[in-house]
């Protein structure tokens, strides 16, 4: 059967199927490729493997990273239908209010996090680990908004496991390549702190990070954050036993884009996904 022709899409586009949940036509969904792939220079320039990590993530190691107590509005359970449920949904009922089964399991609300869940007892060595990602991740929120906020997104991430200074050589150079892709894609972000500890807020912790931020957020002039810089000291190497040789628990530090943000980011500057499209290709993606 010839399916030639077929290019147009109908009248109104791609439906949005329930809140924070967007479907890309074409043009946007090029456009959130393209940005995906300039991205990807960052691991190139840093020596980090394309990985692909886990779909699911255990609650019970999720449990060791504090996560419940730190994210607990985040987290979005992946649960079975009971037969109960199923044969209510096979006559056509509502699906609102069935019983679900508990998996035990949560969908990845960050990249990072299904890799360093992988690396538990692991040792990566005097010299350290870089590894890159894109991975689908979910996030229960108070509201959605379009490309700024929503319920599945794509987070590209470059992670380092390693030590304290390599750490912060990795920051510094993500941070710099945030400011150089954005120059290049006449994006202006402007930088600064953000309260978003990967550990208990409470103490003499919170106090520490008040004094020395942990992440930097760059936000375009809407204030939509859609790259950050993230220090993890060596909370992860601890809790998952993750050692880097002679130096002890890992070190680690990542840096983080939330892909369809770039892409609200480029059609705020521009004016329109097509305009932000031709921009793109004219950096050479």
């Amino acid at each position: 059967m010839s399916t030639t022709g077929i290019t147009v899409l109908p009248d109104g586009g791609l439906k949005s199927p329930g809140p924070g949940l967007i479907p890309l036509d074409p043009v946007h969904t090029a456009l959130l490729r393209g940005l995906d792939s300039l991205l990807t220079r960052l691991a190139g320039r840093l020596g980090a493997p394309e990985v692909v990590g886990p779909p699911l993530l255990p609650a019970e190691g999720l449990t060791k990273l504090d996560y419940f107590r730190n994210f607990p509005q985040l987290g979005v359970s992946a649960g079975g239908f009971t037969p109960e449920a199923l044969d209510v949904l096979a006559d056509g009922g509502p699906p609102s209010g069935l019983p679900l089964r508990p998996t035990g399991y949560l969908l990845p609300s960050a990249t990072c996090y299904g890799l360093l869940l992988s690396l538990e007892g692991r040792d990566v060595g005097d010299e350290g680990l870089r590894l890159s990602a894109t991975g689908r991740c979910f996030r229960n929120e108070t509201h959605y908004d379009a490309l700024r906020r929503l319920w599945g997104f794509h987070m590209r991430e470059v992670l380092y496991l390693g030590t304290k200074d390599g750490a912060v050589e990795h920051l510094d150079q993500g941070a710099e390549f945030v400011q150089e892709t954005a120059a290049l894609l006449g994006l202006e972000l402007t930088r600064a702190a953000a309260d978003d500890p990967f550990y208990d807020k409470g103490g003499s912790r919170a106090r520490l990070m008040a004094l020395d931020p942990v992440k930097h957020e760059f936000s375009a002039p809407d204030g939509t954050a859609i790259a950050s810089v993230n220090r993890h000291r060596n909370f992860f190497g601890e809790r998952l036993d993750i050692r880097a040789g002679s130096h002890g628990p890992a070190y680690s530090a990542c840096v983080a884009f939330g892909v369809e943000r770039w892409v609200h980011a480029m059609i705020l500057a521009h004016g329109s996904p097509e305009q932000a499209l031709e921009i793109l290709s004219a950096a050479g993606i």
